[in-house]
């Protein structure tokens, strides 16, 4: 229901900003239709990828190990697991999500998901290594990265004890 409710308001959001467009000039609208052109061609293969990924990974996932390291009896372990499986899950988000939800449809429970796509999303030592490191430097990735590790195991712990 939530998809549905989401895609709703973006399609509302998509329709309004082409009525307040046909306001403007004709130059603005053909470069509107470009860029969203170009964005569609951008991204809709790896929006394929990404499903057709998902669904093979469910598929290919062993659920037995999946209930035995991410379900109800995994506790700290698994969250941890899934902490260091997420720092290291390399690409967007079409693959995270896809290997969160496979997870979660193998049995994995909420505890190490949450620990999952936190420390993917904001620890992730692929993106850090291939573009904060040069960017910003190595002083400052170990600073951020040392402080942000524990954050997904805090989150992970959190929704176990409340669970």
């Amino acid at each position: 229901m939530n998809i549905l409710i989401g895609t709703l308001v973006l399609w509302g959001l998509a329709l309004w900003m082409l009525r307040k467009m046909q306001g403007q000039d004709a130059a603005d609208r053909t470069a509107m239709w470009a860029r969203s052109k170009a964005t569609v061609i951008f991204m809709l293969p790896r929006i394929l990828v990404g499903l057709l990924g998902a669904g093979f990974l469910a598929v290919l996932l062993p659920v037995d190990q999946i209930e035995q390291n991410f379900g109800t009896e995994s506790g700290l372990m698994g969250i941890t697991l899934a902490t260091i499986f997420g720092l290291i899950t390399p690409g967007g988000p079409f693959v995270a999500y896809a290997i969160g939800a496979a997870a979660m449809k193998a049995g994995a429970t909420l505890a190490p998901l949450m620990a999952y796509v936190t420390a993917w999303s904001i620890v992730n030592l692929n993106r850090s290594i291939a573009y904060e490191l040069p960017l910003m430097g190595r002083h400052f990735l170990l600073l951020r990265t040392i402080l942000s590790v524990p954050v997904p195991m805090v989150l992970g712990l959190l929704v176990w004890a409340f669970q």
